[in-house]
């Protein structure tokens, strides 16, 4: 066959080739190929050949790497191309360096070229997950006065930014002027605005909220009305988060764990016990699987209600059906025990936890510690401090507290200086300082010192630990969900 009848492969052909060695992340092949294209293939590379290396950099981690290529891009005079500045804005933003994606998407301006509504929301979405809030809004202001939309991912990216920051008031502004400004919401929005507004307990502009959500015909999620639930139940008010537990089943959603445990919890906090074993049980009857964060709940509630022997045989039948407890189970159970004096029973436990690997954590160490000085053990409560220093076990200001121990200068003389009412916000402002810090369990073992200090605490202070220690549960169970997965 003469050569004149041959076909020679074309571009289109080679970055095809180019493109099977980058998705295999084999960098060093494809570049050797262009080099190949440039040289005894006589077939110069485009800007497609350059923006697959570049992308494929970005994937396999390499993006120094990247930008040499679009240097040599640049350099063998390949013109970039609007894609080649979105691969280059997407990459920054995943490698958190959102300032340079900035300036980058400013040169692309300045080289002529329009960014599109993918690149902006990119990189709004990279700021508000960083934190970057003001810059984000002066992105959104551009993009629209260039005529460009943010889509509802990014929108719901903004609004949850506000409400974590606390502005949710400047959130729901922002939801009731969407279709104005052309951004288009969904469940997810007004779901975003109605949690917000339920994390600062203000349930009656949540309620506004959610009656606009079903005004516009949008159906609420699980989710939403979970908030909605944990909302009315951390304000005492389980009887009306039952009406939405009614209200949810009516629209044929299914609740999940987060639902049942809310609402058990809360008829605990409120002191209804047996509501909250009633409950339990009917819902167990129908599809409900109890877990540990339940376990815990109810034997919480036990404790709390001075009911410890029944929080023991509730534990007794929780392992004896092989079910899983943790040592925030074991912590409950010993704080009861050593409350009421029952120090041998409490040790039993804190040797049992460590037999099964659970701890002890300096939470159990803290609670034998305090029982032992209440009961007037100071010698058994320094050897059990010692050897909590020796399994590396860290004190914290409770251990020193419980022990009557100042572990810095300041302390000795904030406890000094205290009066009555003085002693009690101070105490008060440590467990608010704790439980903003996530420090839940360190938080309760404060707020029990105050409380055998004879002191008051607001209500609120009581509603917030228990919150915090299902949302710690929660977070646990769900991580560990999130790594059996990736297993």
């Amino acid at each position: 066959m003469s050569q004149s009848n041959q076909v020679l492969p074309d571009n289109w052909t080679y970055n095809t080739l180019l493109s099977g060695l980058c998705d295999q992340g084999k960098i060093d092949d494809a570049i050797k190929l262009r080099d190949d294209m440039m040289g005894k293939l006589r077939t110069p590379p485009d800007a497609v050949t350059y923006n697959t290396i570049i992308s494929s950099c970005f994937c396999w981690g390499q993006s120094n790497r990247a930008f040499e290529v679009f240097k040599e891009m640049v350099s063998k005079g390949v013109a970039p191309n609007s894609v080649t500045y979105n691969i280059l804005v997407n990459g920054l933003c995943k490698d958190g360096k959102f300032d340079s994606a900035n300036a980058l998407l400013k040169k692309m301006v300045g080289d002529g070229f329009l960014p599109d509504s993918v690149l902006y929301n990119t990189l709004i979405d990279g700021y508000c997950k960083s934190g970057g809030l003001i810059e984000a809004f002066k992105l959104l202001d551009e993009m629209v006065s260039k005529g460009l939309r943010m889509d509802t991912f990014t929108f719901n990216t903004l609004l949850n930014c506000l409400c974590e920051g606390k502005r949710v008031d400047d959130a729901y502004d922002m939801l009731v002027s969407s279709h104005e400004k052309g951004f288009v919401s969904d469940e997810v929005s007004y779901g975003t605005v109605i949690n917000g507004f339920c994390e600062k307990e203000s349930v009656d502009k949540a309620m506004v909220v959610w009656d606009e959500l079903m005004k516009n015909e949008i159906f609420p999620s699980v989710s939403t009305f979970n908030s909605i639930i944990k909302c009315l139940c951390k304000l005492g008010r389980t009887s009306d988060a039952m009406s939405k537990f009614k209200e949810m089943l009516e629209r044929g959603l299914v609740p999940d764990g987060t639902t049942y445990n809310t609402l058990i919890h809360g008829f605990c906090r409120e002191g209804r016990l047996e509501e909250a074993f009633q409950f339990h049980n009917q819902v167990v009857e129908k599809s409900f699987k109890p877990d540990v964060i339940t376990c815990n709940i109810l034997i919480h509630g036990l404790c709390n209600r001075r009911m410890v022997d029944k929080g023991i045989k509730l534990f007794g039948m929780w392992v004896s059906r092989g079910k899983t407890v943790d040592a925030i189970t074991y912590n409950i159970l010993i704080r009861g025990l050593c409350y009421e004096g029952r120090i041998e029973d409490a040790i039993k436990l804190f040797e049992e936890m460590r037999e099964k690997k659970l701890g002890p954590d300096k939470f159990s160490y803290n609670a034998i510690l305090r029982g032992l000085s209440r009961a007037g053990r100071k010698e058994e409560a320094e050897n059990l401090f010692r050897k909590m220093i020796e399994s590396g076990v860290l004190p914290d200001q409770i251990t020193y507290a419980v022990l009557g121990k100042s572990h810095s200068k300041e302390s000795k003389h904030d406890s000094q200086c205290l009066d009555e009412e003085s002693e009690s916000k101070f105490y008060e402002n440590n467990i608010k300082k704790l439980c903003s810090e996530g420090r839940f369990e360190e938080a309760k073992y404060v707020m029990e010192e105050l409380v055998h200090k004879g002191l008051s605490i607001p209500s609120s202070t009581y509603v917030a630990l228990m919150d915090g220690f299902i949302n710690k549960q929660n977070r646990i169970v769900e991580e560990g969900y999130k790594i059996a997965l990736c297993d």
